[in-house]
Formats: C-alpha cells, sequence, structure tokens
C-alpha cells in the first residue's frame, strides 16, 4: 500500500464562489483493515469524484489506515460500496459529537470499520 498525497479540493458554494477550506475538519472516519492498493485506489477515486467529501487527515498503522473524512454522508455510501464490491466486515458506529445550536439536535461523529478478508493461500494459486 502506497501513501497518496493528499491534494486538497477548491470547495465551492452554491453561488460558484470559493469557500474556506479547513484542513483539520472531520465528520467521519473510515477505518481499512488489510486493504489492498486495489481497494484503496477505489476509495481515492471515489472521493476525487465527491464534490463534498475531502481527506483530512490519514493516520497508517502496521495492519491498515484511518482516513478522517470531511462528510458522512459519502462515508456510509463508501461503506456499503466497498461490501458489496469487497468481501470483507463492515461495522458502522456514531457518538455524539456536539449538539446544533439552532435545532437542539444531536450531531454525530460516524466511524465505518471496513477489514477486508484476507487472501488465503488456496485462492491465490490459479487452479494449478
Amino acid at each position: 500500500m502506497k501513501k497518496h498525497i493528499n491534494q486538497y479540493p477548491s470547495l465551492m458554494d452554491s453561488q460558484g464562489e470559493k469557500k474556506e477550506y479547513r484542513p483539520n475538519y472531520f465528520e467521519g472516519v473510515l477505518q481499512l483493515r488489510n486493504p489492498t492498493d486495489e481497494v484503496f485506489n477505489m476509495i481515492h477515486n471515489q472521493i476525487a469524484h465527491d464534490e463534498r467529501a475531502y481527506i483530512s487527515k490519514e493516520v497508517y498503522y502496521k495492519n491498515g489506515v484511518d482516513l478522517y473524512l470531511s462528510s458522512n454522508r459519502f462515508l456510509l455510501r463508501l461503506g456499503r460500496k466497498l461490501k458489496q464490491s469487497y468481501k470483507g466486515k463492515l461495522i458502522v458506529s456514531r457518538r455524539i459529537f456536539t449538539t446544533d445550536k439552532f435545532t437542539s439536535k444531536f450531531v454525530y461523529r460516524v466511524t465505518v470499520l471496513f477489514s477486508l478478508e484476507p487472501k488465503r493461500l488456496d485462492e491465490e494459486s490459479d487452479g494449478d
């Protein structure tokens, strides 16, 4: 798995004016465990095609990576796509982050864990 250089998008508001980018802002965390380069590239391609989602931080571990994303909706959609496309275990959890001061509703931070099943030796051989 190679580390990707994070290119922050130029964010636009509804009037087409540039919005200020906040580099430490995130709404949720995508935790990938045992990812392959194919999975990692698919995730970065999905993020590149979404206008509101960007990666604010990448934390690398021995067995995976945590991606801090700017959109909870995108994060949940991405988790479902990963589960449909690859064999693995998907766990979605949320925790209360704060309360909206206008609506008094809870604001949540979402964590999506996708643990890719490691390939077995008999799957790697092409039926020799």
